[in-house]
């Protein structure tokens, strides 16, 4: 018999003895005094003396030690992150509460109530006077010194990897404070949060290739939005000048340790304002962010220093200068020369080839947030020309360790260019780039009713958290990543195959 068949019997068999205490072995509502946390923040600095007071608790948690000597024995409860010690003692309890304390095993949820005292090694526990059983595990926990280590599985089974792993919670937390505190800065400075749909007629406001699916009753296709970028600037023709969202979008693309098929990115757009406001609002905002949830403006990285309150600029020609490796270092000249450019790289324009040359030579050296401005026009389809020089747009993108965690840019607003750009961006996908946008004929109606010049920009959730949390991979900051079925896992034909 395997041993995890052997295990299920044996647990199962611990079912029947608990309830033949009188115990429901999933048990109901468990009104709790203190949480874990709480106890350890108001009396871990207490001494004994300030103890003797008589401190009654009544506390719930997951057994996560156990350790038993003869007539006692002292278990670990662990709650929210936390662990607190727990004493059992054979004269100290019931009869029945300590027959179920005799079949209590690791990872069980109980209840129990008593008093905090220290023990002779100082250590802040609860001595019990009485227990109560809430909820039965069935499987084995990792072993203990080891954890569980195998990626898939933590990713596959984040349950269990935020049981077996105490940091794993700590990145979700932080996670959520990242999000808390770019609504709190937003919210602030008068941005209006909103709601925009997931399902979409027409994908757009990226390059992207997007999920399809099919809806019934309408009997139409409809995708998976890659941005709601179009959405939010139609509000702001509507009058909201100051709108953001939180957003899921969902890219049918490669998976890396910096992509994922599902993401979260906040959006926002503010009117009257542009690419340079941006870049400001950027600089106090992640600065802001990195402090609400870190403690400090400066957070470590794969052994980097990263310092979100110190932000380097740099157009994109003057960052391939300054990056390019080796000696022979080009001149600005030779960047904006279309002749040296179509030496270098093997892309059909110009614009095209200063990029190819930007992501292969400069964006793995950007460590330090860095913010690279002015973009060719041909991959900034929803961008504003810049005044003197239409080739280029009013473009920014902020880099830190090697890859890109925001875009901005001030919006284009002219209905007649930006119907050009999406034509163009037809004739590329006439021309096999999957990636291009698609014509929107709603959103041009839209700005032919007027939308005030406006900077907006993106930032990636995901990416931002992977930074502030010295996380490699972008799975290790999503709760439940996507990844392929496992096949049949057979434990619920297990199950039944126990009951009597």
């Amino acid at each position: 018999m395997a041993l995890e068949d052997e295990l299920l019997r044996q647990r199962h068999e611990r079912l029947a003895q608990i309830r033949g205490l009188g115990f429901e072995p999933y048990g109901h509502a468990f009104p709790f005094t203190h949480t874990i946390p709480q106890i350890l923040a108001d009396y871990g600095q207490k001494s004994a003396e300030d103890l003797s007071a008589r401190v009654e608790v009544r506390i719930a948690g997951r057994i996560q030690g156990l350790r038993r000597m003869g007539k006692a024995g002292f278990l670990h409860l662990s709650q929210n992150g936390e662990k607190l010690q727990i004493y059992v003692r054979k004269d100290a309890v019931s009869e029945t509460a300590y027959k179920l304390y005799e079949l209590l095993d690791l990872g069980d949820i109980i209840g129990a109530t008593g008093y905090l005292f220290r023990t002779k090694t100082g250590e802040l526990s609860v001595h019990v006077e009485d227990l109560d059983f809430l909820s039965k595990i069935m499987l084995a926990l990792p072993e203990k010194w080891h954890g569980l280590e195998d990626v898939e599985t933590r990713y596959r089974q984040r349950y269990l990897d935020m049981i077996a792993n105490a940091d794993v919670r700590k990145v979700f937390v932080t996670r959520s404070r990242i999000i808390k505190a770019l609504r709190h800065e937003l919210d602030t400075r008068g941005f209006l949060e909103v709601e925009t749909p997931m399902l979409q007629s027409l994908y757009g406001g990226a390059s992207a290739r997007p999920f399809m699916t099919h809806h019934n009753a309408l009997d139409i296709d409809l995708y998976m939005r890659i941005a709601p970028e179009l959405y939010l600037k139609r509000l702001v023709v509507g009058g909201m000048e100051r709108v953001y969202e939180i957003n899921r979008n969902f890219r049918n693309e490669g998976i890396s340790t910096r992509h994922n098929p599902e993401f979260t990115m906040l959006e926002f757009y503010q009117a009257y304002s542009d690419y340079r406001g941006m870049i400001a609002l950027t600089k106090d905002l992640l600065q802001a962010v990195a402090v609400e949830a870190t403690g400090s403006s400066k957070v470590t990285y794969q052994g980097n220093e990263i310092d979100f309150g110190s932000m380097r600029q740099f157009s994109m020609r003057e960052a391939v200068v300054e990056m390019w490796p080796g000696n022979d270092k080009p001149t600005l000249e030779n960047v904006k020369d279309p002749d040296w450019l179509r030496q270098h790289s093997k892309q059909p324009t110009p614009g095209e080839a200063l990029v190819d040359l930007f992501e292969r030579h400069v964006e793995h050296q950007l460590i330090q947030p860095t913010i690279i401005f002015d973009f060719p026009v041909e991959i900034s389809p929803l961008s504003m020309n810049k005044r003197d020089e239409p080739d280029f747009v009013e473009r920014f993108e902020l880099y830190a360790a090697g890859m890109e965690i925001a875009n901005a840019f001030t919006e284009l607003n002219d209905p007649q260019e930006q119907r050009r750009r999406f034509e163009q961006q037809l004739r590329q996908k006439a021309g096999g780039d999957e990636e291009a946008q698609l014509m929107d004929e709603d959103y041009i109606r839209a700005l032919c009713y007027g939308m005030p010049p406006a900077g907006g920009e993106g930032i990636g959730i995901d990416r931002l958290t992977m930074l502030m949390t010295d996380s490699k991979s972008i799975r290790e900051v999503i709760l439940f990543p996507l990844l392929r079925p496992e096949g049949e896992i057979g434990l619920v034909e297990k199950l039944r195959e126990i009951e009597p």
